[in-house]
């Protein structure tokens, strides 16, 4: 037998066992220009994490966010808060989640590890992350599971915090630089719930830098504006004092230069697709468009106590020609079987569009 025969045989051996022991995944997203990079959108988990079986769902985003850093040329990823149903509580109805809120960060922070020294990630608190069971006041336990410690990869990133309402620098305020090729710059701020005025002052004074100057800044924030693209004056919440979507535009965003987008989640209806997303753009002080865009999806199975969203998230394809970003939405759990793949993807127009960036 000669050489090349042998050889011949032994690769065919080999890829006969990569066949039978790589994982298949009927549906693996790739970029549409393999010189573009991504950020991946998590809408809130709070529905997986109230649930003991609905917690391996949120699992399976982040782990499959891991699983696509390299793929997808993934920079970081952000989450638009509400990680719990209730911050404090002790005793779960059974209804609204079998979990006690000791277990409900728990599973928001195991789910976090799969990134852990990964990839940076990018947090924004919601309204359930506050009180006790949502927003009477301030007491917040996302500090104690995300200290700036826990990610090695925030050492990079990481470059600004401001101060809670204790007084204390913590993640629920803080910026995050990311360096990019095509994009130069980008800074992200995320921003605590209904900020107080401290808050966003804090994140003005940041934007404002001269470092930052050049910077394109997106802001992310948890609520912000409606299924109807309204941005909200105010809400029922006892927490105080606060900020809400048209105090955030007029105090930060439209006087900001370098502002570009502002994303935000929190809004969620048992509604089809479109009636749990948003998106809208507004001229600043300086006569470029901002890009805003809600985007949720705890209740994706038609249901408040369901599965949890049925693990959508949304891929931003920033594309090298550095002003535009491909939005498309898409479902990891869906596109593990080929008996649910043709699912994998939403493609309507509020799901999957191209935003341009001035």
């Amino acid at each position: 037998m000669t050489k090349s025969k042998i050889l011949s045989i032994v690769v065919a051996a080999l890829l006969s066992i990569v066949s039978i022991t790589a994982q298949v995944y009927p549906v693996r997203p790739q970029l549409s220009d393999k010189n573009s990079f991504s950020l991946i959108l998590l809408p809130d988990p709070q529905s997986y994490n109230k649930f003991d079986a609905n917690q391996p769902l949120f699992e399976l985003q982040t782990a499959w966010v891991a699983n696509s850093i390299e793929s997808l040329n993934v920079k970081g990823v952000l989450c638009t808060g509400d990680l719990v149903e209730q911050n404090e509580i002790r005793i779960p109805d059974g209804v609204n989640g079998n979990q006690t809120s000791e277990e409900q960060w728990q599973a928001a922070s195991r789910a976090f590890e799969r990134l852990d020294n990964k990839i940076s990630y990018v947090i924004c608190t919601g309204n359930h992350d506050y009180g006790y069971e949502k927003a009477e006041n301030r007491l917040c336990h996302f500090p104690d599971y995300f200290p700036s410690e826990r990610n090695s990869c925030w050492k990079k990133s990481l470059v600004e915090t401001g101060l809670n309402y204790q007084g204390i620098p913590t993640l629920e305020n803080a910026a995050y630089e990311f360096e990019t090729d095509t994009w130069g710059k980008l800074l992200v701020i995320s921003l605590e719930f209904a900020p107080r005025d401290e808050a966003i002052e804090w994140a003005a004074k940041v934007a404002g830098k001269e470092k930052y100057k050049n910077h394109k800044v997106i802001l992310l924030t948890h609520s912000y504006m409606s299924p109807e693209a309204k941005r909200h004056i105010k809400e029922g919440y006892k927490i105080s004092p606060a900020n809400y979507g048209e105090a955030i535009w007029q105090k930060l965003v439209y006087p900001s230069s370098n502002i570009c987008m502002v994303i935000c989640g929190h809004e969620c209806e048992i509604a089809d697709y479109k009636g749990n997303v948003s998106f809208r753009t507004d001229k600043n002080s300086t006569g470029k468009n901002v890009a805003q865009m809600m985007f949720n999806a705890q209740t994706a199975d038609g249901q408040w106590h369901g599965n949890g969203g049925d693990c959508w998230l949304r891929i931003m394809e920033f594309m090298p020609d550095g002003k535009t970003i491909k939005i498309k939405t898409f479902s990891p759990l869906f596109a593990l079987s080929p008996l649910t793949s043709e699912k994998a993807w939403r493609t309507d127009s509020y799901d999957q569009f191209d935003i341009t960036i001035e």
